[in-house]
């Protein structure tokens, strides 16, 4: 644990010391950039960083990503960036435009981080940091468990990822949302509550202020500590597939017509959540496109049932079984 000075606040040293461990490693010298919305998780970030980075030699920025989608956004970007400077952290305001696409969450989430690309790739820096916390990933993980969308939404964030080239740094995924909050009250730094944070409109927001308290009331505490070790089980697990794929694929993929084909006999002699994955991954791999669970075991079908049915249409391709190979083909 981080040695506390005499009067330092816990929630203060818990936010350091888990930015100084997602910052080490960078090369001194190097630029990072904090993405500021002005609310208390990246406001406790962005101190922690303004603290952190210089003795690790590092430099470090804001990005505040105005999405214009409420009255007073103006403001309390021009807020947020004011508060970054007096932090000592240079500091920007982006506003963006948000498409239809998707809904608007997925749109301004969209916009935000293509913004957070380009001002990285404009200083060149080598990592973008974002403020989610615990509780952002337990809420991620009951969202995609609700809605049935496999182990790769249960996973959650991870917390190093990829931006185009950069890198994506969630040093408080490990962090209450209580904890950041204290943090700021503790350091004087005045959060802007996002009014969307609050809209029921929104799944989100019903699960973090109906569904977990309910959940933590009906079955004890730690419930959004328990989602959050479920997710990194799972990514745990998931990176053991990957490499499983990565050592198997080359053996038994083959380039087709207008596709490519892999070995049923291949297929038909790993276990099923093996066998699922190769299929979900040569289709994400060669056309770009997502299957479902159903799409999935239709294709895996034509291995462990084949009985001569015909191609399966698919996103952007097709399957059909071709003598020993499953052949995909664009359609």
């Amino acid at each position: 644990m981080e040695e506390r000075r005499p009067g330092l606040d816990p929630a203060v040293a818990e936010v350091r010391l888990a930015v100084r461990r997602a910052l080490t490693g960078l090369v001194p010298g190097s630029t990072v950039i904090v993405a500021l919305s002005g609310g208390a998780d990246s406001l406790a970030l962005a101190a922690a960083t303004a603290f952190e980075a210089p003795k690790l030699g590092l430099r470090a920025e804001s990005v505040t990503v105005d999405h214009g989608l409420q009255e007073g956004s103006t403001d309390a970007s021009a807020t947020a960036a004011a508060t970054a400077e007096a932090l000592g952290l240079g500091a920007r305001v982006v506003r963006v435009e948000i498409g239809a696409g998707g809904g608007p969450e997925a749109a301004a989430r969209e916009a935000r981080y293509r913004a957070l690309r380009d001002a990285a790739r404009d200083v060149g820096a080598v990592a973008v940091l974002v403020g989610h916390t615990l509780d952002d990933q337990a809420e991620t993980v009951l969202l995609g468990l609700a809605r049935g969308a496999g182990a790769a939404s249960l996973q959650g964030m991870a917390e190093a990822a990829e931006l185009d080239g950069v890198a994506l740094l969630r040093p408080l995924l490990g962090v209450r949302r209580a904890t950041t909050r204290a943090a700021c009250a503790a350091e004087g730094l005045q959060p802007w509550d996002d009014p969307h944070n609050t809209d029921p409109r929104y799944a989100r927001v019903r699960v973090r202020t109906k569904v977990l308290p309910v959940l933590e009331s009906e079955l004890g505490p730690g419930i959004a500590e328990a989602l959050a070790r479920t997710a990194a089980q799972l990514r745990e697990d998931a990176e053991a597939f990957e490499d499983m794929i990565d050592e198997t694929i080359e053996d038994i993929v083959e380039h087709a017509e207008a596709g490519i084909s892999v070995s049923v006999a291949a297929l038909a002699a790993n276990p099923a959540a093996l066998r699922n994955r190769i299929i979900r991954h040569v289709v994400a791999s060669e056309f770009h496109e997502s299957l479902t669970r159903t799409q999935t075991l239709e294709v895996a079908r034509l291995v462990t049932d084949w009985s001569g049915q015909g191609p399966i249409d698919l996103p952007g391709c097709s399957a059909r079984r071709v003598g020993g190979r499953v052949e995909f083909t664009a359609r």
